[in-house]
């Protein structure tokens, strides 16, 4: 028998070089500020704690289905989807600042009580805006209209007596937009992973995700360690009010499948624990409520809490967790997925090259909507799109062309304004400038740009905007006519580039998240390209989680060329028109 785990809630510096400046003061700039952005509906906090209340008050699971045996209900219905740790001890936010509560509360627009759902699933900050979860934890859900995430403490909250709750020093934040693998199977509870995306940054420390291809951290017994607020005993539907962590082995595929059989899905799932006993005692497992949570070797996240037997302790049994290396390149691009319109689709940032008017032209996924005036962007020549500062607003970079001096320009929340600061002097020499994302692993974007000499250095972020000491990565970079990169190409979950040398080959630079000589592998070549004289890479713009790449002819036709996530001579699909107009254009964002 399996059962997915979520609960039911009523059971519950200095300078880099004189080139790059790191000061946080404005600069001036007689540019303009980008007009458009779009607008972020965000609950008030009252309404925040109704959510957190009613979910409190719920009796449901998430991840419900019509088989019984894959039920997430938590009542007297033994097959659930719970969330829970038996066997494990309370612990302090301080030992995990990323663990996130997610509170949902649907009333399902009617007067009755007896129709709401309620529910409490666990998970983890990857990003300031960005949680992830499981996928039977938000698959079929509206979170943004209903959601509620509770981070910066290790206490589940209390009603407050007036219709709301009471967080205990924690910070409660709506869901602006919600994301699930999309080959999810409720049925079988495969590809078990999701992010939220927050309206606003969280203040707590984010963890990270295991890269592709880690084997080393599924060895058999590597100890685990399992977070969570889930279900204390397997006699009762009490769930613990403090954050709970236990120590797991990780199991071999073989052992598993030993004892789940073909419900255990090799690649996809991995399983940890001992054996259970069979009852409370002698058992440490995942329960009811620790749904979506982490499961973390060496400070990445491996596993997130999926499913197991009802109560938990049944004899010979382990818990299940989504196998985290098999989704990063599924997920990452949900991480680093900002773009200009709020949904997940990278758009494109165009300036006319005789009215110098900025336009933004928003992703339908295999083509672009009208364009919409960002006004006069005279006095530049090269803008690039990015998010900076991490919080899920698409920022953009731009060098002066009288001075080469390079400014970034963000929007800030809190002001409903855009703020202008210069992060570079005198960057005209510079022969390229890229903001593919983090390229250093850390989950902050990074700068790169190529100097008169053809070396290439890596600037990497700090998150706000300011940089740390910069890094040599190689020389030889002036052999390309284009660099462009945004995102992962290959699929590994790691930021790639794109070069392009005068006699139309095409380059991928696999990104291995190290700074420094061994950021990029081995170059590999894809492509023979001619007949194209501008590129861009925005990211993901058709929306299937690949990093995708836009290419000009001469005449003026724009081409989508879609990733498949294949570092190969197919890494892009069949090129796609999205307009014959382009030529009248000189940058792209």
């Amino acid at each position: 028998m399996r059962l997915a785990l979520p609960v039911a809630a009523a059971g519950a510096a200095a300078a880099v070089t004189a080139a790059l400046l790191t000061s946080s003061a404005d600069a001036a700039t007689a540019l303009p500020k980008p007009t458009v952005k779009p607008a972020v509906s965000s609950p008030s906090l009252t309404e925040l704690k109704q959510r957190v209340a009613g979910a409190l008050a719920g009796d449901d699971t998430a991840g419900q289905t019509a088989k019984s045996s894959l039920s997430a209900s938590t009542g007297t219905n033994t097959a659930t989807v719970d969330p829970k740790i038996i066997g494990g001890s309370e612990t302090t936010i301080t030992s995990a600042p990323w663990m996130a509560q997610l509170w949902y509360h649907d009333k399902r627009g009617t007067s009755t009580e007896s129709d709401d759902i309620g529910f409490f699933c666990g998970g983890a900050v990857v990003a300031p805006t960005k949680i992830l979860t499981a996928a039977h934890c938000v698959k079929g859900y509206d979170w943004h209209a209903n959601g509620a995430i509770v981070t910066g403490t290790a206490q589940l909250p209390t009603d407050d007596g007036a219709g709301g709750a009471d967080l205990h020093g924690g910070t409660v934040t709506g869901v602006w937009r919600q994301w699930n693998h999309p080959s999810y199977s409720a049925s079988t509870v495969d590809n078990d992973i999701a992010v939220l995306t927050l309206p606003v940054p969280v203040k707590a420390t984010p963890i990270r995700m295991t890269t592709a291809g880690d084997t080393a951290s599924y060895a058999a017994g590597t100890s685990a360690k399992l977070y969570g607020w889930g279900r204390t005993s397997s006699t009762s539907q009490d769930i613990s009010q403090t954050l709970k962590t236990a120590t797991l082995p990780l199991q071999s595929d073989t052992t598993c499948a030993g004892y789940y059989g073909a419900d255990f899905i090799k690649g996809h799932m991995v399983c940890a624990g001992k054996p259970a006993t069979g009852s409370d005692t002698g058992t440490t497992a995942a329960c009811n409520g620790d749904s979506g949570g982490p499961l973390v070797v060496n400070n990445r996240i491996v596993g997130v809490v999926s499913w197991g037997v009802a109560d938990c302790v049944r004899k010979g049994a382990y818990s299940v967790f989504t196998k985290v290396t098999s989704y990063v390149g599924a997920a990452y691009p949900r991480i680093d997925d900002t773009n200009l319109s709020g949904d997940h689709k990278a758009d494109l940032w165009v300036r006319n090259a005789s009215t110098r008017t900025g336009y933004e032209k928003d992703s339908r996924g295999t083509s672009f909507g009208a364009r919409q005036s960002w006004g006069d962007w005279d006095g530049v020549n090269l803008v690039l799109q990015t998010d900076l500062d991490r919080d899920g607003y698409q920022d953009l970079i731009y060098r002066v062309s009288s001075s080469g001096d390079v400014h970034w320009t963000h929007y800030v929340p809190a002001s409903g304004s855009w703020a202008t600061r210069q992060i570079a002097d005198n960057w005209k020499t510079r022969t390229r400038i890229v903001a593919p994302g983090d390229v250093t692993g850390d989950y902050l974007p990074d700068l790169l740009s190529v100097d008169s000499a053809g070396v290439l250095w890596i600037y990497p972020g700090k998150g706000n905007g300011t940089f740390a000491p910069r890094v040599k990565v190689s020389s030889g970079w002036n052999q390309y006519n284009s660099l462009r990169g945004h995102g992962d190409f290959s699929g590994d979950g790691r930021t790639d580039l794109i070069a392009r040398k005068t006699d139309g080959t095409l380059y991928l630079y696999k990104g291995t998240g190290k700074a420094g000589s061994g950021a990029f592998a081995t170059r590999i070549k894809v492509r023979s390209w001619s007949g194209y004289n501008a590129f861009d890479a925005v990211g993901d713009v058709t929306g299937d989680g690949k990093a995708d790449f836009l290419a000009r002819t001469p005449g003026g036709t724009l081409y989508l060329y879609p990733g498949t996530g294949k570092a190969s001579s197919e890494i892009f699909a069949t090129r796609i028109s999205v307009g014959t107009d382009f030529k009248q254009y000189d940058i792209f964002g």
